[in-house]
């Protein structure tokens, strides 16, 4: 296997060609911050089975789609080489390219909604490192999600379009919840919610990116187990709603910081592990708000809870100060920082 990575990177560091479809496979696996071109190929195949099995195969359409004119606007812009080359500028908008057609019906004018959105999404991800690295910080998967709100709420005012988030506007407070209860049948809704990271309701496509993060990291894929499993544990004793829960839907946002945490921003170890279960916790507790902020506008809340609790987690770095793996944090998303324009 290591002879034939090299031999692959060889090939993509002397063929363009190959080296945009390199770029373009790192994207996917660049969402939970590894930069492994394997991870995203099978990634791509996670989508691809949930898109199958929920009857919407314009999903993975959507994803590969978004992937590619997201790469290709960043290299229309002249973004610097390093970041390209490692996917940062694809992850974002295969996140939107999937957003696009899961919460809008399925009509031609919608494709080129898509298209227009993962360009935006690729200037915008531009725009945000460029303020971030003022911190020290990334703008993660935030693009992706400024764009795909900006998209489903103007989309409420054209008649061309319809928004399929099944959310109805309303007052937070007036909706009923279900609650639940601890049952090993949940043991699915773990996997889901490592699924869920990419909008897609599949415990197999949770099962399959487990799969292509372990490939790359098995720390990556430890935290992303503590994450779905702490988050939903956790939101069961505190009677979050079952229907929501079942889905995955308060896992996948404490999947992305527990794997940003404990396995790729630090070096996994005891005094990590207590700050990203503390972290998990306040990514749920984020999540929750957030969604009863959006509630009356009847959007999702995507992956803003894993955004906004990662960055409090990270600003403190001065007064908690885990050993930093600069050898893990070089070759992930947070780069970008550095390289950004």
């Amino acid at each position: 296997m290591p002879s034939v990575t090299r031999s692959w990177d060889r090939l993509s560091d002397h063929n363009p060609l190959v080296g945009f479809v390199d770029a373009c496979l790192r994207g996917p696996a660049q969402v939970v911050l590894q930069n492994n071109p394997l991870t995203g190929l099978l990634v791509l195949v996670a989508i691809a089975w949930g898109a199958f099995e929920n009857g919407q195969p314009r999903i993975l359409g959507g994803a590969v789609l978004g992937l590619v004119v997201g790469t290709a606007t960043a290299v229309a812009l002249r973004v610097d080489e390093p970041s390209l080359r490692k996917g940062l500028f694809g992850f974002s908008p295969l996140l939107t390219g999937i957003a696009v057609p899961t919460f809008l019906d399925d009509r031609p004018l919608m494709w080129l909604y898509l298209v227009l959105g993962a360009i935006a999404t690729t200037v915008v991800t531009l725009a945000l490192n460029a303020i971030f690295k003022t911190w020290g910080l990334t703008a993660f998967t935030m693009p992706f999600v400024l764009t795909t709100w900006v998209l489903l709420l103007a989309a409420y005012q054209f008649d061309r379009f319809t928004v399929l988030t099944n959310l109805k506007p309303m007052f937070p407070g007036e909706g009923q919840l279900t609650g639940g209860r601890f049952d090993w049948d949940l043991v699915p809704t773990f996997l889901r919610g490592v699924s869920q990271i990419y909008l897609i309701n599949s415990w197999v496509t949770g099962l399959i990116i487990l799969v292509a993060l372990l490939v790359n990291s098995r720390w990556s894929a430890l935290f992303a187990v503590i994450g779905a499993v702490g988050a939903t544990v956790l939101a069961l004793w505190f009677g979050a709603d079952a229907a929501s829960l079942d889905k995955g839907l308060f896992g996948f946002n404490a999947v992305l910081t527990a794997i940003a945490v404990g396995a790729v921003l630090h070096r996994p170890g005891a005094l990590v592990t207590l700050y990203t279960l503390f972290g998990i916790a306040l990514t749920l507790f984020v999540q929750m708000a957030l969604a009863t902020v959006l509630t009356p506008l009847a959007i999702p809340v995507l992956t803003g809870p894993f955004n906004i609790a990662t960055w409090l987690l990270l600003l403190p770095k001065r007064h908690f100060a885990p050993v930093p793996n600069h050898e893990r944090a070089k070759e992930t998303v947070v780069s970008t920082v550095k390289h950004s324009v």
